[in-house]
């Protein structure tokens, strides 16, 4: 059986996407990795051993064309009307909460964020098949 252990994304400025995911979710860096053409950094908390993996390619000047295959990442938290009061202080610029229940029964509760890159974020409360 595979375990899934990270997931990567490109990002522009290494600082400003330290900066985002740390104020955001908590994420540290784990481990980073110097290359001569590019970096990987490594990023995770103590919820879980995922890690989101930052690739930041040296020279690259132009933000990245996220194109329409990226749908988005996705987090778990305890309190989402607390975790988006706080991303709306921080200056985060979330989106409107939303109730997700096309059948009249609720199947996820959550808030999109986008990351100084555009990539998506989806944050989930936890409860149901989100646990």
């Amino acid at each position: 059986m595979a375990k899934a252990i990270h997931s990567m994304i490109r990002v522009l400025d290494e600082a400003r996407s330290l900066d985002f995911y740390h104020r955001a979710f908590g994420l540290d860096v784990a481990d980073r990795l110097d290359f001569e053409n590019f970096t990987l950094v490594y990023l995770s908390n103590s919820e879980s051993s995922f890690e989101l993996e930052l690739t930041v390619n040296k020279g690259q000047s132009d933000p990245y064309d996220l194109g329409n295959g990226y749908g988005h990442f996705a987090v778990l938290v305890e309190d989402l009307e607390a975790e988006h009061a706080r991303f709306v202080a921080g200056g985060l610029n979330p989106r409107k909460i939303v109730e997700f229940a096309p059948d009249g029964e609720l199947v996820g509760k959550f808030f999109f964020v986008a990351d100084p890159d555009g990539y998506e974020i989806e944050v989930l409360q936890r409860g149901g098949r989100f646990k």
